[in-house]
């Protein structure tokens, strides 16, 4: 595996950090911002809704730059807006830099997984991803946990001085450790990355991912509630289980990444089965302890786990160029608003179960997505799936 691949990882998990520190940081940032707790809870939204949305604008907009430009002029862009957190005068100009923080962040994802896909042999492409979305789970895993620390004890605004110390030091491992690149003979052209948006399959694999994704943050964003007022935990362990069960999504991530070449639609399967199961086990069980954290933990072994084999089922749909993998971040965001969305909703009426029960319907629904998948047209054997992800290739220089 080339060591581009985890310098790209290391981008992605100064990312992810950004945009979760926000969560570990509320009462303080509502006081030294004078705002409440829902606005501070608005930040994060923002930052996805401007991953969502922003993100494919950007893109476009660095299509023409070869893969190690655009990753350097995203790297400056977030850490500007990282900057602009850490000095923000007040709510509206923090609410501005989590919008070019998110923004920035999407097109990042877009062209980091395009360009593991050029650096890597066609074999080995789902573990070159799982070791880029690795960056992902680390970033839940440890980034949260030391940016709220850092924010506790030195103030919120140092925990964004840390993550753009950490932007500028993988910005220049980045330019140390990724190679030139030269673009395709077609890259730039907006219209042929547009064309790509044309295959209705597509559509669906989008689908597919937003439903996965939102099954699993469904249940989730409400993991602290479920655990300390149905199960009975004390509010003091629900941060270590917080922590195994992000220890749990990088083993199922590297899992993944080494099935998700070969057998790219069983894993889908597979795993929004086991998925379902979990979910619906956590809800009828959440009052006994040993069994919701069991299910708890094995959502995390089949939630977000997903992306590798997510990642590569997109990239033979369409191809793996940057436009394609940063509206299919999008529609992963999107699945994150849905789910917190929904099963909040659910909440009000229907008690703190409810967001589990909502996220094995989404399960539900993600297994139909795959249905025309597994009914229709045999599945291409090594020679010809090497061949999809070859044509969307660039060559290193």
């Amino acid at each position: 595996m080339p060591r581009a691949v985890y310098v790209l990882a290391m981008g992605i998990f100064a990312m992810v950090t950004s945009e979760f520190v926000v969560a570990g940081l509320m009462p303080q940032m509502a006081q030294g911002l004078a705002a409440t707790i829902p606005q501070i809870g608005y930040l994060i939204t923002a930052f996805a809704v401007a991953m969502s949305f922003g993100g494919p604008l950007l893109t476009v907009a660095v299509l023409k730059l070869p893969p190690k430009h655009a990753l350097l002029a995203l790297f400056v862009i977030f850490l500007g807006g990282n900057l602009l957190a850490a000095t923000a005068s007040g709510y509206g100009v923090m609410l501005v830099a989590r919008l070019i923080t998110g923004t920035a962040a999407a097109a990042f994802f877009g062209v980091s997984i395009s360009l593991s896909a050029q650096l890597t042999r066609p074999e080995v492409r789902g573990r070159a991803i799982a070791a880029v979305m690795n960056g992902l789970m680390l970033g839940t895993l440890l980034g949260l946990p030391l940016a709220t620390l850092i924010g506790t004890r030195f103030g919120w605004r140092a925990a964004f001085w840390a993550i753009a110390v950490l932007t500028a030091l993988a910005a220049l491992c980045t330019i140390a450790a990724v190679p030139r690149i030269r673009p395709a003979d077609d890259g730039g052209n907006v219209r042929r990355e547009l064309a790509a948006f044309r295959n209705p399959r597509l559509w669906l694999v989008f689908a597919t991912s937003t439903l996965i994704i939102g099954a699993t943050f469904s249940a989730f964003s409400y993991f602290t509630p479920i655990l300390t007022e149905v199960t009975g935990i004390s509010a003091g362990t629900v941060p270590l289980l917080l922590v195994a069960y992000g220890a749990a999504t990088v083993v199922g991530n590297t899992a993944v990444g080494r099935l998700a070449d070969r057998y790219t639609i069983p894993v889908l399967v597979y795993g929004l089965i086991l998925n379902l199961l979990f979910l619906t086990g956590f809800a009828l069980l959440a009052d006994l302890r040993l069994p919701a954290v069991g299910f708890m933990l094995g959502i995390g072994l089949v939630g977000v786990t997903m992306n590798p084999a997510m990642i590569t089922r997109v990239q033979r749909t369409a191809n793996a160029r940057p436009l394609v993998n940063t509206v299919h971040s999008s529609f992963i965001t999107l699945g994150v608003i849905l789910g917190s969305s929904i099963g909040g909703l659910a909440i009000s009426g229907f008690g703190l179960r409810a967001p589990l029960w909502v996220g094995a319907a989404m399960a539900v629904l993600g297994i139909a997505t795959l249905i025309p998948e597994l009914a229709g047209r045999p599945k291409p054997g090594p020679a010809s799936r090497r061949g999809e992800l070859d044509r969307s290739s660039s060559t290193v220089t």
